[in-house]
């Protein structure tokens, strides 16, 4: 159970041993397992302003440093500023006083824009600039005093980060083995391929090599010049002096009085998508459209795990003695599912990896062009799986795995109390929204005696438990069990098979029961 503003009381562990309640986790159904925030790829899809919702390319978006070119912050309580119009009296021209001779004087009024902020009462003619005849588009940006240095940075280190890529394919070049046994001396001086790529149409291979631009270094200076002597005398008003955050939102000036502080563009959002790294399917996809909130593919946890809830505890809690908890537990699926509570594996077993959630080896699929691929498309191409005679590429090996180590990491959760496991399962029932509005029937059926109240796909369920006998006043006391359930898979892996599978899956729920009372 997730609480506002509070840490929750219930978490599940995911399958890399981190604990996270429900709401937080993901469900991958092609693995299945759980997956949490670490356990996934984050894509970005698009690029949006949360203001004007206006959809950007990624290209745009780095050639604007990742902001709004239209929508502008306030440098005092970081609130969006709205621009506001005024009328503004403008001085007629000669020739227009000329023309209105004998005419009665009218007066010229102009309509301008200032930006101004509905929070605060900040406004852009407080730092002195001047209004826009557009509302959008064209307000001045304070430029940096060092903008010209950090271009020249800039570019001197593109240019090193290029001749060094150029000085590494050129020494692979000579490295790599030659594609004919017996040389030429055309091949070796290059004219043949030269004459082949111009009248292809082709730029010729000899670019010319990259070379870094000198620039001047940077001088360092140990008289840094000494404070004014008014720092110590006068008063100082804290209402004039910026606080920390806002220095931080101008890194370039951090300017130290108030009336410095200009308006900064708006920073751009993002829209991502989270890929499982074993299966790299998509377990969270959005809408593309920036007003749209829906999901294309949302395989949130709370959707297909049976979610834990914690009702009370009987009893005060006793070390040594006998307790009992109220569980409730929900089902969210439109399938039944049986499910049986178990004690945890012992940490001998998670030692030695017999954990069936136990950490793998996550193998990330590369796009390259595998050998297979390669010959199919060759034949399909040529009608031979060979270029030149029998040797072909099923020796040679174009694929490249990328494998992702991880490190076995237990559950830090200490568990300081032991659960008396139930002695058989029970089923609880799908979702079924239109029962909720049904009268309620009692129906006589045997359940088991450790099921306290029953209705729809709800159950409430009665865990005995013993804390240790070795915990303190005011200790707390965790209960943690293993849950194993069946969940029905309505993802058909396979064209010729579409019936639902049913698989046997289970999670450990890690239960905050409350303190030790003496």
């Amino acid at each position: 159970m997730a609480n506002f503003m509070q840490d929750s009381v219930v978490k599940y562990a995911c399958s890399c041993g981190i604990l996270n309640p429900i709401s937080r986790l993901f469900f991958c159904r092609h693995c299945p397992n759980l997956r949490c925030g670490f356990c996934v790829c984050h894509e970005v899809d698009s690029h949006f302003c949360s203001n004007c919702l206006e959809n950007i390319p990624s290209s745009e978006v780095r050639h604007k440093k990742n902001c709004c070119a239209s929508c502008f912050d306030c440098p005092c309580c970081q609130n969006t500023l709205s621009p506001r119009a005024t009328s503004v009296i403008v001085p007629k021209k000669v020739e227009e006083s000329d023309n209105a001779k004998g005419e009665s004087s009218k007066v010229i009024t102009k309509k301008m824009y200032y930006l101004s902020c509905l929070a605060c009462r900040w406004t852009s003619r407080d730092v002195g600039i001047p209004d826009q005849v557009v509302a959008t588009g064209a307000w001045p940006e304070n430029e940096c005093a060092y903008q010209t240095r950090f271009n020249a940075l800039s570019e001197y280190y593109q240019a090193v980060v290029q001749q060094d890529k150029q000085e590494k394919q050129e020494y692979l070049r000579r490295k790599a083995p030659r594609s004919h046994k017996f040389p030429s001396l055309t091949d070796r001086t290059g004219l043949t391929v030269s004459i082949i790529r111009r009248q292809m149409g082709w730029s010729d291979k000899n670019t010319q090599k990259a070379k870094p631009v000198n620039i001047a270094a940077s001088q360092q200076f140990d008289d840094v010049g000494e404070l004014p002597e008014a720092i110590f005398t006068e008063n100082i008003n804290l209402r004039n002096i910026t606080s920390i955050k806002q220095r931080h939102n101008q890194p370039s000036e951090q300017p130290f009085d108030i009336s410095k502080l200009y308006p900064q563009r708006r920073c751009m959002w993002i829209k991502r998508s989270l890929r499982c790294r074993q299966c790299e399917h998509n377990v969270i996809k959005p809408e593309y459209h920036p007003t749209s909130i829906k999901y294309r593919i949302q395989l949130f946890a709370s959707y297909h795990v049976p979610d834990v809830l914690l009702v009370k505890c009987e009893q005060l809690l006793q070390p040594g003695q006998l307790n009992a908890v109220i569980l409730k537990l929900s089902n969210p699926t439109m399938h039944d599912m049986v499910i049986k509570i178990a004690d945890l594996p012992s940490l001998a077993d998670n030692q030695s990896g017999k954990m069936t959630e136990d950490f793998r080896l996550c193998s990330i699929k590369d796009t390259s062009l595998s050998a297979s691929n390669a010959m199919d498309s060759l034949k399909s191409l040529t009608g031979s799986s060979s270029l030149t005679g029998p040797s072909s590429l099923s020796g040679s090996s174009l694929i490249r795995h990328s494998f992702i180590y991880e490190e076995p990491r237990a559950v830090k959760q200490v568990v300081n109390s032991k659960l008396l496991p139930l002695d058989k399962a029970f089923t609880l029932n799908l979702r079924d929204d239109s029962k909720e509005f049904d009268e309620e029937t009692q129906t006589q059926t045997e359940e088991p005696k450790f099921i306290v109240w029953r209705k729809a796909n709800k159950v409430l369920l009665r865990l005995n438990f013993i804390p240790h006998s070795d915990l303190k006043n005011s200790d707390d006391v965790y209960l943690g069990f293993n849950m194993l359930y069946t969940y029905v898979n309505t993802v058909t892996i396979t064209p010729e098979k579409k019936e639902p599978t049913t698989h046997d899956l289970n999670c450990r729920v890690y239960i905050k029961v409350g303190q030790i009372s003496k």
